[in-house]
């Protein structure tokens, strides 16, 4: 008998610590290593503005995976009871990660100079490896081929993709 496809897990660093991870590292880079200012002060609050809006996509997510009953644990993807693919998941596949990052360019965008916008720029495909990777993997085994198609019709992180 052929042994089950082995379950990829994600780093037991949770995605929410990663970024406050990055975001004090962001600090710090400003901080200690102020290189060009990018972003001058009078605009620095626009970066308020990108951090108030950040939590939007991952509170609808929370509210979608509570009405579907499913699991809103990233640690066990593998437990989902639901594929939730409308509302906010119609246009990203990772509205909880997406609002991560979107509060580390907001951070970004604050402290305005050079060094922390390389923080959302790597916590990007940092995420994407430890976490999404695994996540996805556990998806497609639990919801095969209806997880594909949900792949095939929205991007990872952002929009939709035309049909074939």
């Amino acid at each position: 008998m052929p042994s089950p496809t082995p379950l990829m897990r994600s780093w037991p660093v949770p995605p929410p610590l990663w970024m406050l991870i990055f975001a004090a590292a962001m600090w710090a880079s400003n901080h200690y290593v102020p290189l060009l200012t990018l972003i001058p002060d009078p605009w620095r609050w626009l970066g308020w503005c990108v951090m108030a809006l950040a939590p939007l996509a991952p509170i609808a997510a929370f509210m979608q995976f509570r009405q579907a009953h499913t699991t809103v644990n990233p640690r066990q993807p593998e437990t989902a009871s639901m594929l939730v693919t409308s509302g906010v998941y119609a246009w990203t596949r990772n509205p909880m990660y997406l609002g991560l990052a979107l509060l580390l360019l907001g951070w970004a965008i604050r402290l305005g100079t050079l060094g922390p916008f390389v923080g959302p720029l790597l916590f990007v495909p940092l995420i994407q490896y430890v976490q999404i990777r695994p996540e996805e993997h556990a998806l497609r085994m639990r919801f095969g081929q209806d997880y594909d198609r949900y792949c095939r019709r929205v991007n990872r992180w952002l929009g939709t993709k035309p049909p074939p």
